[in-house]
């Protein structure tokens, strides 16, 4: 059986590909398939994708992945399955998922991990909600014959569209993953990785950090692709790197995931949490979407809605080191058993059964 994956960005290197599905990739073997990989931005256009300027190059990089598409079509007779993440092109409508699907008659199993059929920010500009075509989501739920989601919340949208909905959650490798063996830090690492398009969510948590700052020594670690240059006395940034991610997540005592309680935030699929737990780092987190389902209160870390809840969570854990030791522990725990590839790996493969 051979498996063709569509995708939005080059082989392992977004987090929202690597730890949804390309963990898989390397039982494929195993499990008697074979497969090819498209991805709609070539790996020279993910290296400018994110830069300011370059915009000659960027239009030429998107014109070729409008091309690689079209080149795509004439290669889809030899593929039992198509694995759509996301999206097949970034702007206009859904032309290429409706060829796959209703011309040429594949089954198309259709994967997303966030809440892309709305905007993720506010005032919006008509120009590019017209060019981002968001009810095509709808669309290829529709046409699809599996969708994979990961979250419930983005399951109950899918099932306006589909009858045959999965739930497949972010995923780490827990044989990678794994926490460290280290001394306790000369004083408390409290850490929150991301991009450069979340660090606003740390404004939630910021006056509580200030506060806290005046009762405790503590240090504030933000792992990302900007510097938000926060106003406290102990803050360290770290450029996230892959290759150092795993290594610089280990770094923290404790997990922060604060967000704002709107429907974006609701599809959200908590990797945060999952990084921190896999690691054994108790976390502390906003109680939306799935961090619902995540965070056990008391068990593998705390909610927080106010700034008097995340002073007084973080309060706690920063006073009591066999407190973050056992709620780190349970953490770990919790994602081997419901978050990890070898809890997720049969579940994975079964979308691409087509026996009821």
């Amino acid at each position: 059986m051979k498996l063709l994956f569509l995708t939005p960005y080059p082989i392992q290197r977004a987090p929202s590909q690597r730890f949804r599905f390309e963990h898989f990739f390397k039982f494929m073997e195993e499990m008697d398939l074979t497969y090819d990989f498209s991805s709609f931005l070539s790996e020279k256009a993910w290296g400018i994708a994110y830069q300011r300027g370059n915009f000659v190059n960027k239009g030429f990089y998107v014109i070729g992945g409008y091309l690689s598409r079209i080149k795509m079509l004439f290669t889809l007779g030899k593929y039992d399955f198509i694995f759509i993440h996301r999206e097949l092109t970034p702007f206009g409508p859904p032309v290429f998922e409706w060829l796959i699907t209703r011309v040429f008659k594949k089954k198309v199993i259709y994967d997303f991990d966030d809440a892309i059929w709305m905007a993720d920010q506010n005032h919006e500009n008509i120009l590019w909600k017209t060019l981002k075509w968001r009810s095509k989501v709808a669309s290829i739920c529709k046409w699809s014959w599996k969708v994979s989601v990961g979250n419930e919340y983005l399951g109950d949208f899918a099932r306006k569209y589909c009858d045959d909905v999965v739930l497949v959650p972010t995923i780490v490798d827990t044989s990678i993953h794994t926490p460290p063996i280290h001394q306790k830090h000369p004083i408390p690492v409290i850490g929150w990785t991301g991009s450069h398009s979340t660090l606003f969510y740390l404004d939630t948590i910021l006056p509580a950090l200030t506060l806290l700052q005046e009762r405790f020594e503590f240090e504030f670690l933000v792992i990302a692709n900007k510097n938000p240059n926060l106003p406290l006395k102990h803050f360290r940034f770290l450029a996230w790197k892959k290759e150092t991610e795993i290594e610089d997540l280990s770094l923290m005592d404790i997990g922060v995931m604060p967000l704002e309680d709107t429907e974006w935030s609701k599809g959200k699929c908590g990797f945060k949490l999952i990084q921190y737990l896999s690691l054994g780092v108790p976390a502390v987190a906003s109680p939306v979407g799935v961090n619902n389902e995540i965070i056990q209160e008391d068990f593998n870390g705390y909610f927080a809605q106010t700034t008097e809840d995340w002073v007084s969570r973080l309060s706690t854990l920063l006073q009591d080191h066999q407190k973050r030791k056992t709620l780190g522990n349970n953490g770990r725990l919790l994602i081997e058993q419901k978050y990890s590839v070898n809890s997720q790996k049969q579940t994975f493969f079964n979308l691409f059964n087509d026996q009821p």
